[in-house]
């Protein structure tokens, strides 16, 4: 339960995050959807480089580490997103967070699934599968939904509205790094949801 309120987080974060600066990027800094996308590539980046460490980092790592790990460095890149951007009229003082977050959310993703999957036996893992995918689905839905509505309320101040919105989801994100540190240290057993209890 603990590690699928941390994948609910990660997309909340993840998907709130590129809602509020995409929307910033295009409304208040008038860049058009091309331009922004490009700004994305650095989330992108993030997001390939740490995935394709994953396999090696689960290998060497406990995967409870690793979520409190790339909680940590998604909250990070959210302050960077604050601090860098303020005065600052070029777009490139986004990427730094984006590449931040990106390489957060790369690390936690993996890990995450596979204390969800690994808790359940083979028998049960097509439900769990569809069960982790829905809450995850859910968590972009959230996310979105109340960094999207904090920006848009304050548009009238849309650099304020941004900073509350950012604010908010690195504070989303420290619930998942509470979430995280609540998990248990030792990998859960599937063998005993083979006798139901």
């Amino acid at each position: 339960n603990l590690a699928l309120v941390t994948q609910n987080v990660q997309w909340a974060v993840l998907l709130g995050t590129s809602f509020v600066v995409s929307v910033y990027l295009q409304t208040v800094r008038h860049y058009n959807a091309i331009q922004t996308g490009v700004i994305f590539t650095a989330a992108t980046v993030g997001i390939l480089l740490s995935s394709l460490a994953a396999g090696r980092l689960v290998r060497r790592f406990q995967q409870r580490t690793l979520i409190m790990v790339g909680f940590v460095i998604t909250i990070v890149g959210i302050i960077v997103l604050l601090v860098q951007v303020k005065g600052h009229p070029s777009a490139w003082y986004f990427a730094p967070g984006l590449f931040l977050i990106g390489i957060g959310v790369g690390v936690m993703l993996t890990p995450s699934v596979n204390v969800v999957q690994s808790a359940f036996p083979e028998n049960l893992q097509g439900e769990i599968s569809g069960l982790s995918r829905s809450v995850s689905n859910l968590g972009s839905s959230i996310g979105t939904a109340i960094a999207g509505t904090i920006l848009v309320a304050g548009l009238a101040d849309a650099n304020r509205s941004y900073g509350i919105a950012m604010v908010v989801l690195a504070f989303i994100g420290l619930i998942g790094l509470g979430a995280t540190v609540m998990l248990p240290k030792t990998e859960p057993s599937p063998e005993t949801d083979k006798l139901g209890t």
